[in-house]
């Protein structure tokens, strides 16, 4: 046998036992004789080079140190989950998925929700070629050199099957609770600090720069969705198809039939749930038919088919210490206990919220009461109720404050609501709150615009509302701390790039109270310019089916406040594009007038939220999967199987060069 051939054969015969030991956990060969195939491997590919391929074994952990990670855009969106807490929220649930589907059988799937971090994996011509963070929903990290380290995530499927060669998969990523406690341990023996919970020394893993470090940790993943092929099988069945093709999924998915089915399995695992080797927080209950999926549809936030049920919360009990404030973006002032830290669900326990002055008032919680903690799905505790009987004699209730704890400046509570603000929009924590926000990623991306830079533009007044960005100069930055000719230039530039941004980015940026990136994109599909958004009434607003009365009454009030509008237009004076390129985008004398489009594999020009704007700037719309309403499919390299089914059902598909022809460039 030639070198080639044996050296194949050992990574064929060693991807079996990954898959049998990673995955199934059904070992047929010892420790010792799984080392000696990987041995020789490494020997063969050490004396021949030119034979070492992405997806050997041998290639999960190597390569040098990144110094940051790439920007991933999903190719469909990772939408968070709404949560809910009791059986009756759940039944409250089936009753809106059974009012928006009237008449049909429905049928639910629950899994185990993992206390992880979502990713999403990408494979092309059946290798693994990307592995993302969820990040905003939208666009995440590439983390792919850190995913090639998971023993479980398979390099290349197992399977022949052409419509299965071009998949994206999501999943959850987590650490063993074994390996924490070893983790935990070894930290403590060399004095380093403890991981405070499995969840985040998961996150905290993937971030790393060195896939090296990565693979000592010990990461798992469980596979739970198969977002890009399959769209005939049922929820439940890509499951299983996931699993033949040599995935890790959780096994302990169940297929329900009506909603007490579904309460009954969500209540068996409560107790269950301790004796697994991996956290887990809740149960996903998800609609199985992938048609009905597409009925219901999703909010800005959340799939309409799809809910999380939360576990009942475990307690535990501890002193307060003191009391301070925070103040958010939007002015609101929060209390936040300080604890004597405490163990809750695997996780040490410092500070916890107190939600508002209101709340702590109904306890009657003090600064040195004995209290009691709550932990569930939240990621910040809170403080239940307080021990009165372990009371020190002379605490005093805490009064509600009526000057900010930053600038001085007056509290107010509005007649409806019980926050308490500051509405001082002039307030050095809400304006760098609002300048980090407007400068972020997701909004106008202003590289540079950091921590400490942001700070010496408050502090030292030069600016006092992210209007006052865009008349910075170069001079003006070279006068701070740490920042050279090079960095202001790169700054002054980044700040004038934004000008340009599509509308969305705007509308997000702003800082409209319950608008995220998500409902930015629904409002700058219906309207063509900020004045358009700014004239519109809470009635039109309410009309659009995934903005609610909420989101609507906060855009209402977003406009009418004078402050706002003189930061308005300062940012049109300035430059910043208020209207959508193209606009009028429904009318007749735009080229893509109503024309559906989805994308498919990978263009070389554009990234897919550069075409998606391209497109929609001149009048087409931009869908997830393909149906007998689209009306071009355009093909990149590597394209899924929404080109298979673009070819059954006779949809014209364009390369990357006609799809920049119909769009005259």
């Amino acid at each position: 046998m030639n070198k080639a051939r044996r050296i194949e054969k050992l990574r064929q015969e060693i991807r079996k036992h990954d898959y049998l030991y990673y995955v199934r956990n059904e070992p047929i060969v010892s420790d010792y004789e799984y080392d000696l195939l990987m041995q020789e491997l490494i020997a063969l590919e050490k004396d021949h080079p030119e034979y070492v391929t992405p997806d050997s074994p041998t290639q999960r952990v190597g390569g040098e140190p990144t110094e940051e990670f790439p920007t991933v855009v999903h190719p469909a969106l990772m939408l968070s989950l709404d949560n809910t807490y009791s059986h009756d929220d759940l039944r409250d649930f089936h009753r809106r998925v059974t009012e928006l589907l009237p008449g049909e059988d429905i049928e639910y799937v629950t899994e185990l929700k993992i206390d992880g971090v979502a990713v999403s994996l990408r494979y092309a011509d059946g290798f693994f070629v990307q592995g993302a963070t969820r990040g905003d929903g939208v666009r995440g990290d590439d983390i792919t050199p850190n995913l090639r380290t998971i023993k479980s995530v398979p390099l290349r499927l197992l399977s022949d099957d052409p419509g299965l060669m071009n998949i994206e998969v999501r999943g959850e990523v987590y650490i063993p609770k074994p390996i924490f406690r070893r983790m935990n341990a070894e930290r403590e023996s060399r004095g380093e600090k403890r991981f405070a919970n499995p969840r985040n020394a998961a996150a905290g893993s993937l971030k790393l720069q060195d896939p090296r470090l990565v693979a000592q940790r010990g990461l798992e993943i469980f596979i739970y969705a198969l977002t890009s092929e399959g769209e005939a099988l049922s929820h439940f069945e890509s499951l299983g198809l996931l699993d033949t093709i040599g995935f890790r999924v959780n096994p302990n998915a169940t297929l329900c039939s009506s909603i007490d089915e579904v309460l009954a399995s969500c209540a068996s695992w409560e107790m269950k749930r301790h004796d697994l080797d991996y956290e887990t927080d809740g149960m996903v209950i998800k609609v199985n038919s992938p048609l009905q999926q597409r009925k219901l549809g999703s909010t800005a936030k959340s799939p309409r088919w799809m809910i999380a049920y939360k576990f009942p919360t475990q307690e535990a009990t501890t002193l307060l210490r003191d009391v301070i404030l925070q103040v958010g973006r939007t002015g609101a002032v929060t209390p936040v206990a300080i604890l004597e830290p405490v163990q809750l669900l695997g996780t040490t326990i410092s500070r916890a919220t107190l939600h508002n002055f209101e709340e702590m008032k109904r306890k009657d919680i003090r600064i040195g009461d004995s209290v009691v903690l709550e932990k569930g799905g939240e990621v910040i505790p809170k403080v239940i109720r307080v021990i009165r009987e372990k009371r020190p004699k002379g605490t005093t209730p805490f009064g509600e404050p009526r000057r900010c704890p930053i600038c001085g400046g007056p509290l107010v509570r509005l007649p409806d609501e019980v926050a308490v603000r500051c509405e001082n929009v002039m307030c050095p924590a809400q304006l760098k709150r609002r300048l980090f926000h407007f400068s972020s990623r997701g909004a106008m991306d202003i590289e540079g615009l950091g921590t400490a830079l942001v700070d010496q533009l408050v502090e030292g007044r030069r600016v006092q509302d992210y209007g006052d960005l865009y008349s910075l100069t170069e001079e003006d930055l070279i006068r701070l701390e740490r920042m050279g000719e090079k960095s202001a230039r790169n700054v002054v530039a980044a700040i004038a790039k934004s000008k340009n941004n599509p509308l969305y980015r705007l509308i997000f940026a702003l800082g409209i109270r319950h608008i995220g990136v998500t409902a930015a994109r629904i409002l700058a599909e219906h309207f063509r310019s900020i004045d358009e958004l700014r004239m519109s009434s809470q009635e039109t607003l309410d009309a659009i089916r995934e903005i609610g009365p909420t989101m609507a009454a906060s855009i209402v009030a977003f406009f009418a406040n004078k402050q706002n509008l003189a930061v308005l237009e300062k940012l049109r004076r300035a430059g910043v594009a208020f209207e959508t390129a193209g606009r009028d985008r429904g009318e007749e004398g735009l080229p893509l007038a109503d024309k559906t489009f989805v994308l498919t594999g990978t263009l070389k020009k554009y990234t897919r939220e550069e075409a998606g704007e391209l497109i929609r700037s001149l009048g087409g719309k931009i869908s997830s999967s393909v149906s007998t309403r689209t009306d071009y499919v355009v093909v990149g390299d590597h394209p899924g199987a929404k080109l298979k089914k673009a070819m059954q059902l006779f949809i014209t598909t364009l390369t990357e060069e006609q799809f920049g022809e119909l769009l005259g460039q």
